[in-house]
């Protein structure tokens, strides 16, 4: 039990994924993001919010909702591909809730870094045509470089 996380916090997750075949394409046995960042993939974004610290929910995600029309291309990880089009299913423990970092209170070095990734994460948004999920990103990390020593 305990409130349900709002955008801007930071929540830690459990997650196990999924596709129709039974082969798992995500495992994950603590997955931090912030909300409402754009980090993870929106099924995550939309249900994690629903959800009790404690609590253990599925989600059945459509493709826009998982890794979209072109699916996952592999990558270094050991994961494999998503194919394009692939619904997902997911398995979700809600392990903590707290405060969003402030970036403004973090070290010039640590949010040069921040900003690197959120713009790496506006990139790949941008790469598959997301352009609303760009900008967000794109101004999160200007937001992370906003601020004293920057």
């Amino acid at each position: 039990g305990g409130p349900r996380p709002r955008p801007g916090q930071e929540v830690s997750v459990k997650v196990l994924g999924a596709l129709e075949d039974g082969g798992l394409v995500e495992r994950d046995p603590r997955l931090t993001f912030v909300l409402g960042h754009g980090d993870v993939v929106q099924a995550l974004e939309l249900g994690v919010p629903t959800m009790e610290p404690g609590e253990v929910s599925f989600f059945l995600a459509a493709f826009p909702y998982g890794y979209g029309r072109p699916g996952r291309r592999r990558c270094a990880r050991r994961e494999p591909d998503v194919p394009p089009e692939a619904p997902l299913l997911f398995e979700v423990t809600l392990l903590e809730v707290r405060d969003g970092p402030d970036s403004q209170r973090l070290p010039p070095a640590v949010r040069l870094r921040l900003g690197a990734q959120r713009r790496e994460r506006g990139n790949f948004h941008f790469a598959r045509g997301d352009f609303v999920a760009a900008l967000r990103s794109y101004r999160l990390a200007l937001s992370a470089l906003d601020g004293p020593g920057a």
